[in-house]
């Protein structure tokens, strides 16, 4: 998927029109896997809005409609970046969320956060609060056991 540009409308005809408007209206960045280190690891914090596929996972509109109200609730507090389908489906394993669609903030390219599904307004401003004073931390595993070589009973792979 080609990087589209800070207030350019993604050329894929099956971008639906709310995350369109994102980019072209909004003038969110598009964060693709080829430019995202250089958008999130510009001072300061920045709104990942991980979008998916509207058809599977519908609450992705929500999100879309939800994101500029958000921008808007808290001027000027964070920059907001939207990843489209493909670059997020290979971009969340960083972040462990577990239902899509999802935000992620990062202060100063470190992880802070994330706000998974779609919640009352209530709930997201006071979570985007709390991220916007909480200090940054190692993101969640995505839920894979780990264990050192040696460790359990299990014999060890030839």
């Amino acid at each position: 998927m080609s990087t589209v540009a800070a207030g350019e409308a993604a050329s894929d005809p099956v971008l639906h029109p709310l995350i369109q408007r994102l980019l072209a209206e909004f003038r969110y960045v598009n964060a693709s896997v080829e430019s995202f280190a250089s958008i999130v690891d510009a001072p300061g914090h920045v709104l990942l809005f991980f979008t998916e596929d509207p058809a599977r996972y519908r609450e992705t509109l929500d999100l879309a409609v939800i994101l500029p109200e958000l921008e808007r609730a808290f001027a000027g507090r964070f920059k907001a970046a939207v990843i489209l389908p493909e670059a997020a489906r290979a971009l969340a394993p960083r972040y462990g969320f577990r239902r899509w669609p999802a935000f992620v903030m990062l202060r100063d390219g470190q992880y802070v956060g994330a706000i998974d599904g779609v919640r009352d307004w209530d709930a997201y401003v006071t979570e985007v609060a709390r991220l916007l004073a909480a200090e940054p931390t190692r993101p969640p595993s995505i839920g894979i056991a780990v264990k050192a070589a040696g460790e359990g009973d299990a014999p060890a792979c030839a």
